[in-house]
């Protein structure tokens, strides 16, 4: 069942930097009517939980809750068992269970896949109709544990709760309640640390992982890119947490600090100097100064090595501007990559940004940027009055770039190629000039050989 005082604690988060300023009984997430338009919470816990391949991932609900955005996400995967997630579980509950009650159904669908697929773990999702009848999934859960002896995770993130940031928060709960803890590591160093709210799209974290390597760092679990069920159940004995832009995971983080004594920071990996500053405060965090010396080293190096390549692209986009219309913390850390590049991004939407990340855009947009509210309707305006070259967004907003007639580039987790790291910033570069260079979005608007008028 859905637990509301967690749901309460959720929505105002005390780790929150904007919380002291909220009335109190104020939350950070409040739901708002229509809010789950845009991926509701069951949305976003699928999207937290997935990455991890060893598990099953189970939605406890109607075939049509079975499909989520997830689906569309290159949450990359070194797994070399059988990745789950390709794979759609579901105890497509009829209406007999409705009337009834789905706990059998659910009991024996967790039955068969321990039979048939036998993994590390299963999460099990609440949905709205599972969640609304009353489904005791808590205990189901606990007996199948009981009875296969691997963790079976309950994730109460029915739909109507809120928001996907919201589910982030639930999934975080679930995970920190039933997993983290209940393992300890073979072996652990003084520079183990765990990533917090990477998922590895398009093979982001590979971007920064071999960096850690060279300066000695440790990833001893993640939460939940490129992530291991196992891995996370130790995560009580790191040395430090990292989020990696997602501050929806920051309860977690703060529990974790309270529970296990367990310090964490927030950095980015979008950009040069993003990259940079999240290595530097990870070696500064982790407290040893031959640690610090040789993340200077490191840094030194790869800088070089990317100003040098850098040379040619930067020529190339002298007097662009950009218009970003993304989601959370993306306002501002590909308008941080894009700023690295030579690139003036004159308006970045903040519709799905946290107060925390509204500042960070305001930061680096400076006090002329425009942060946009409402997007759809503000970024044609914006491109017109700005006199932007280029438009970086979700495929929705394809149109209006073409109508406008300037170069396109889709950022959104659809995205091909990863903009993380040091390597990720050219990649970025390169799509950038392929997108300036493309008459596609010239051509496109023309009119056709019959609209032209006959001389």
């Amino acid at each position: 069942m859905v637990n509301r005082a967690k749901i309460k604690e959720l929505m105002n988060e005390s780790a929150c930097s904007h919380s002291k300023d909220k009335k109190p009984g104020a939350g950070c997430d409040m739901p708002k009517p229509g809010l789950a338009a845009g991926g509701c919470a069951f949305d976003g816990a699928q999207i937290s939980l997935f990455p991890y391949a060893d598990a099953v991932h189970l939605v406890h609900g109607p075939q049509t809750c079975l499909g989520a955005s997830w689906e569309t996400r290159e949450t990359l995967s070194s797994y070399k068992g059988r990745d789950h997630t390709v794979m759609g579980f579901t105890t497509g509950i009829s209406t007999n269970d409705v009337i009834f009650g789905g706990d059998k159904r659910l009991q024996d669908s967790l039955d068969y896949i321990v039979e048939h697929y036998n993994p590390e773990a299963i999460f099990v999702y609440s949905t709205c109709v599972t969640a609304m009848v009353g489904d005791d999934i808590d205990m189901t859960c606990k007996l199948g544990a009981e009875k296969h002896s691997i963790p079976v995770v309950p994730v109460h993130a029915p739909g109507f709760v809120g928001g996907k940031n919201l589910g982030s928060r639930i999934a975080g709960e679930a995970v920190l309640e039933h997993l983290i803890g209940t393992k300890e590591p073979e072996l652990t160093t003084p520079y183990d640390i765990n990533l917090i709210g990477d998922y590895n799209v398009t093979g982001d974290m590979w971007q920064y992982l071999p960096l850690f390597e060279k300066i000695g760092i440790r990833v001893l679990s993640s939460m939940s890119g490129d992530g291991r069920v196992g891995n996370i159940r130790t995560a009580h004995r790191a040395k430090l947490n990292v989020i990696v832009c997602a501050k929806s995971l920051v309860t977690l983080c703060r529990k974790m600090e309270e529970n296990y004594g367990i310090p964490w920071i927030s950095v980015s990996f979008y950009g040069k100097r993003d990259t940079t500053f999240a290595i530097r405060e990870i070696a500064k965090a982790l407290g040893d100064e031959k640690l610090i010396a040789k993340a200077e080293e490191v840094i030194a190096e790869e800088e070089a090595k990317l100003e040098a390549d850098l040379i040619p692209y930067r020529e190339l986009f002298a007097g662009k501007k950009a218009v970003l219309n993304t989601g959370g913390n993306k306002a501002w850390s590909i308008a941080s990559g894009l700023q690295d590049l030579g690139i003036e991004v004159v308006a970045t939407s903040i519709r799905k940004s946290t107060a925390d990340d509204i500042e960070k855009a305001r930061e680096y947009l400076g006090p002329t940027g425009l942060l946009m509210k409402a997007p759809t309707s503000e970024q044609s305006k914006a491109i017109d009055e700005r006199g932007a070259h280029i438009l970086l967004a979700g495929g929705r907003s394809l149109y209006t770039a073409i109508k406008k007639k300037i170069s396109f580039i889709d950022v959104n987790q659809e995205k091909k190629v990863s903009y993380g790291g040091y390597g990720g910033l050219l990649n970025l570069a390169e799509d950038l000039k392929d997108a300036f260079a493309n008459p596609v979005f010239k051509n496109v608007s023309k009119a056709a050989p019959w609209e032209v008028s006959s001389p």
